[in-house]
């Protein structure tokens, strides 16, 4: 049986120092650069995201990070106070409230996206 001892997800952007300043200045985490040319974004429970610079990038239309928060309605409160929209969608299938959070099922999530207009979350423990 096939069994692989780590993982981690990766997705494309078109500006690298774009991305580098939004995951790491904004948003707060661990950024750093490959000898690849690639970032290594260190997210909490020791997993990581990769994030590689694609010249004819195309956003992402489905969510490619969800991030994990306590309090949902808080982290849009302090996203939103960055300047990031969490309120992207107004599909009446994804029911938001005015902040862009849609709770179901004793869950809470919100989409916003990062400058390459990738789709990430927040979503509640």
């Amino acid at each position: 049986m096939f069994k692989p001892k780590d993982a981690f997800s990766s997705f494309s952007v078109d500006d690298l120092e774009k991305a580098r300043q939004f995951y790491g200045e904004t948003l707060g985490l661990e950024v750093s650069e490959s000898a690849m040319g690639t970032l290594q974004v260190q997210l909490p429970s020791d997993s990581r995201v990769m994030i590689y610079p694609k010249d004819n990038h195309e956003a992402a239309t489905f969510t490619v990070l969800n991030l994990v928060a306590e309090d949902v309605e808080q982290a849009v409160d302090e996203l939103n106070s960055l300047g990031i929209q969490t309120k992207i969608y107004d599909d009446p299938a994804m029911p938001t409230d005015a902040k862009g959070i849609m709770k179901a099922g004793g869950m809470a999530i919100a989409w916003f996206k990062d400058p390459a207009g990738n789709v990430l979350s927040v979503v509640s423990a």
